[in-house]
């Protein structure tokens, strides 16, 4: 039974450029309750469990802080595994152990910039996504909790966090992923939240949807303004498609910044291996055990799972929420890494698709 209950007699007006139908949540999920699938088509599971494992199927995601994020990317590799391929079955990828998620591998995230607003948390940043299955030269695409039929890029997938106090379960998301960057920002529970996670500018990208931070080399979590939402400007508008494409809004300004020497949780990648030694300095590092789909396994002192790991490219066919390559300023998508799921007590919250 699908989680989400759609108000059909509203249906006809997604033939329209931009319109919008309601939505609304018919259940309220935390990690440990939720069902094994929360939607019609679902390709993973939302009981994920704590284990570490790199063939996890889980479609729960975090987004707590700057060393508790997650992002969704694709679960094998492959030549048609890209972001615009896979976005219904994505699963979720975390900076942290503990959640029965795959892991990003330490030194995959060169730079991640944590903000907490009043309406929204959001993690933008850089990296080498191949490790979690992106393919090289993948432009990327969005991620977010509607989709084309209402159930959700990945179908299925979860966001939670307790950002905004306990933990709870997020409505209102929207994730971008490529080879190289990412961008994800979580909206706070209520009446606001699908203005400041809009999903419609899916093929703008992460510089013009989450104007923010996105330098490498720094790893640093602060408090800032909510700026204005993506496409408002004054009383009017903007809606994709049109003729100009207006500029981004300036970023928000931000204070009050923790910075860190870097984020990891003691998994690296050597070779085809993920080690628990950093191989940048170890004398050996662990081998691999063998090949699942992604070519690269876990090992270390005591045996491990195997990790897959998956590339996206191609283009969505016909998903409302999905964005596919488009280019940014310098050519480049600057995506949100989707993945953090917040689940709560929030009942009955109203989407926009």
């Amino acid at each position: 039974m699908s989680v989400r209950t759609l108000v059909l007699g509203l249906a006809p007006f997604l033939s329209l450029f931009h319109s919008t139908l309601a939505q609304t949540y018919s259940a309220t999920y935390l990690p440990s309750n939720a069902p094994n699938q929360t939607e019609n088509g679902q390709s993973g599971t939302n009981q994920c469990g704590t284990a570490l494992n790199q063939n996890s199927a889980c479609q729960n995601a975090y987004i707590n802080n700057i060393t508790d994020w997650c992002i969704w990317s694709p679960p094998e590799p492959g030549p048609n595994a890209g972001i615009g391929n896979t976005e219904r079955i994505e699963v979720a990828w975390c900076i942290k152990s503990g959640y029965g998620t795959r892991i990003i591998p330490d030194g995959s995230i060169t730079g991640a910039h944590f903000v907490v607003t009043p309406d929204f948390v959001q993690v933008t940043g850089v990296g080498n996504l191949t490790t979690l299955n992106v393919p090289a030269g993948d432009a990327g695409g969005e991620l977010d909790p509607h989709g084309a039929d209402g159930n959700g890029n990945p179908v299925g997938g979860l966001v939670f966090s307790n950002a905004f106090g306990q933990l709870e379960e997020i409505f209102e998301w929207t994730n971008f992923v490529s080879d190289s960057e990412f961008c994800f920002r979580a909206c706070k529970p209520g009446p606001m939240a699908p203005t400041w996670c809009q999903h419609i500018y899916d093929t703008i990208g992460c510089a013009w949807n989450m104007p923010a931070n996105y330098a490498p080399g720094v790893f640093e979590q602060c408090l800032g303004d909510s700026g204005q939402p993506m496409g408002v400007y004054g009383t009017s508008t903007f809606f994709q498609g049109e003729p100009v494409t207006p500029p981004a809004h300036p970023i928000p300004s931000s204070s009050s910044c923790t910075t860190l020497s870097t984020i990891g949780n003691g998994f690296f990648i050597s070779g085809t291996s993920i080690a628990t030694t950093n191989p940048a300095s170890a004398t050996a590092t662990a081998t691999a055990a063998g090949k699942s789909g992604s070519g690269v396994s876990v090992s270390s002192t005591s045996s491990g799972p195997s990790n897959s790991n998956t590339a996206a490219t191609g283009t969505s066919t016909g998903n409302a929420g999905f964005s596919r390559g488009a280019t940014v300023n310098n050519g480049d998508w600057i995506l949100f890494t989707a993945g953090t799921a917040v689940v709560g007590s929030l009942v009955g919250a109203i989407l926009v698709l």
